[in-house]
């Protein structure tokens, strides 16, 4: 979790060029005893490596994998620039985040500063804002809306379903959606049949949230088979997307694809559509900003509609021309990222896409 004080915050900075504002954030890291001082020729040969521009107003500048050694410890420093500085060719931005990290560290913090910045509003806020306060509220999503939150509970050694209901409703309030009072009400509630198998149960909670949980054997609840129950923990309305891709799986007939290894990413985006692959990045460092890049450029290439899930993380599908979400996958070397392509050349995109990340994204292949 991304942690800010006023201090790193830099209110109504201004700056002739990108080159003046990542010399002012690598000067306040350097005070800070984040980084050593040479630490800016790393984030300014990154930055002629690939610019760190990340839309919507937003640029995160840091140093290249070789002046690692000069991070002391991880940590960032926000400037804000009221003015705007040209970033990129017909790219401003209005706020840099100056990331120092030691290792894979950044992958978090970008991906936490990604999710929050990919809000239009939340972005203008940050350009508007004028105290240091608000400006960590944005950064940290105090001030945003709290997300759906997806758990599995695999292989659960239950029973019958009651069990299996328990032990999803114990991951639950262990993950601090809710107290012994919606445990209690879940036990004292009766799942329903969906079809195919799954069944859903759901309660009131302090945070929304789902817990897809399978057996281990085979177990039957009022003479039907379970194969996977889903547990809905509901604060207020922001799960009906996820009603929604349950709807578009039964009329698809693919309910029962819940209870196997891809369940949690059809819960979270419905149907699978059009073509997919499935590639291993070797990247050591993961999609850092300069790879993530190159696999977004790579897929603007094709017309088709190209959305990607990292399978070792969150399983969410997000487009993959889109820097700031393939960023927030928080992909790290070894990750498995699944590619779903519609459209007219969707075979020479995965094709396309797979020859890329092969190649190493322009890091070279490892």
């Amino acid at each position: 979790m991304l942690k800010l004080a006023q201090e790193q915050i830099l209110l109504n900075q201004t700056a002739a060029s990108k080159e003046e504002a990542i010399a002012l954030l690598a000067e306040r890291l350097t005070q800070a005893g984040l980084v050593e001082a040479g630490y800016v020729a790393g984030m300014l040969a990154r930055e002629a490596q690939h610019a760190t521009y990340l839309g919507s107003g937003i640029a995160i500048p840091h140093g290249t994998t070789e002046t690692r050694h000069l991070v002391k410890q991880t940590g960032v420093m926000v400037a804000q620039f009221p003015a705007g500085i040209e970033w990129d060719q017909g790219q401003v931005a209005y706020v840099a985040i100056g990331i120092a990290a030691k290792s894979d560290e950044h992958l978090g913090i970008l991906r936490q500063l990604t999710h929050v910045l990919g809000d239009e509003q939340a972005a203008l806020a940050l350009k508007d804002a004028k105290d240091a306060a608000t400006i960590i509220d944005i950064l940290t999503g105090a001030s945003a809306p709290a997300e759906v939150q997806f758990l599995t509970l695999a292989d659960f050694p239950a029973d019958d379903a009651d069990q299996l209901l328990l032990g999803a409703a114990a991951r639950a309030k262990s993950a601090g959606w809710g107290g012994a009072e919606m445990v209690t009400a879940l036990m004292a509630s009766q799942p329903r049949a969906l079809g195919q198998g799954i069944w859903l149960a759901s309660a009131r909670a302090q945070l929304s949230g789902w817990v897809l949980a399978t057996p281990s054997h085979a177990i039957r609840h009022q003479d039907a088979q379970v194969k996977a129950l889903l547990l809905l923990c509901g604060k207020d309305e922001s799960h009906l997307t996820q009603l929604d891709n349950l709807a578009a799986l039964a009329a698809a007939g693919q309910l029962d694809a819940l209870a196997g290894s891809e369940g949690l990413a059809l819960l979270q985006n419905g149907p699978a559509k059009g073509l997919a692959d499935t590639f291993t990045i070797i990247n050591p460092h993961g999609l850092h900003a300069r790879p993530g890049a190159m696999l977004v450029k790579v897929a603007k290439e094709y017309g088709a509609d190209i959305r990607v899930a990292n399978l070792d993380g969150s399983g969410e599908a997000v487009s993959a021309k889109s820097l700031m979400k393939v960023i927030g996958l928080g992909v790290k070397c070894g990750h498995r990222l699944e590619f779903r392509a519609e459209g007219a050349d969707a075979e020479a995109a995965l094709r396309g896409i797979g020859e890329a990340i092969k190649a190493g994204l322009g890091e070279g292949a490892h």
